[in-house]
């Protein structure tokens, strides 16, 4: 069997006409803090009881109206965006927000594993 060429990956790939590099400023976590504009934040936390992560989705009146819990990162996102849009929900208008998401899901996925309770939510 003749062995695939692996066409996502840097070295099979041309470097496209006008392609450009772009340098990307460093990112201060409190100097460029910005809340979601539909208003709606997480609050993220591991339990060590059942080793697993949940998360609170919380609306402008600081309220919890959703808690998802799962044993992955990736459980989690994809539960949540799934829920979100299966539901019309509008919890990420900022796509950022969709980014620290996953950030800070691996960071407590880490936690679990690992048995550390030094996770924090930046």
């Amino acid at each position: 069997m003749a062995k695939k060429k692996n066409l996502y990956h840097w070295s099979s790939q041309e470097i496209a006409k006008g392609c450009e590099i772009i340098e990307c400023k460093e990112y201060d976590p409190y100097k460029h803090f910005r809340r979601d504009p539909s208003g709606f934040y997480l609050l993220i936390r591991p339990n060590f009881n059942t080793y697993r992560i949940e998360i609170a989705v919380c609306n402008k009146a600081h309220n919890i109206v959703k808690i998802f819990n799962g044993r992955k990162a990736q459980d989690l996102y994809v539960g949540i965006l799934d829920y979100e849009k299966k539901h019309h929900c509008e919890w990420f208008k900022d796509k950022t927000h969709i980014a620290y998401l996953g950030k800070e899901l691996k960071k407590v996925e880490i936690a679990l594993a690992t048995g550390s309770n030094a996770y924090f939510q930046e």
